[in-house]
């Protein structure tokens, strides 16, 4: 039985979706919600990775394997959404959940 996916957005290419596992897509959702502050500073990419791990299940991510591309789309669609915005006011660029 194949995997049941879910639509993803990329606020680097508006319009553009793409198709992904819904399972994944769907844990790492909810890990990075819980790993992402409420306001800025915000956490970098790096941070964001090594955050979500405590909250991933080990079935879909077994030693954290592939986390950090999941994080990315997660987070790529998340923007789009609204749901989590970046912080450009000094380098390296963080990530925050909108209030």
């Amino acid at each position: 039985m194949k995997p049941e996916k879910i639509a993803v957005e990329n606020v680097n290419t508006p319009g553009r979706t793409s198709n992904v596992d819904a399972a994944k897509y769907s844990a790492m959702r909810k890990a990075l919600l819980l790993a992402l502050p409420l306001e800025k500073p915000g956490l970098t990419q790096v941070e964001m990775g090594e955050a979500v791990l405590p909250f991933l299940p080990d079935d879909l991510f077994p030693n954290g394997e592939k986390a950090m591309w999941w994080v990315k789309c997660v987070q790529l669609d998340l923007e789009a959404k609204g749901v989590v915005k970046r912080t450009i006011e000094k380098k390296p660029t963080r990530w925050y959940q909108e209030n």
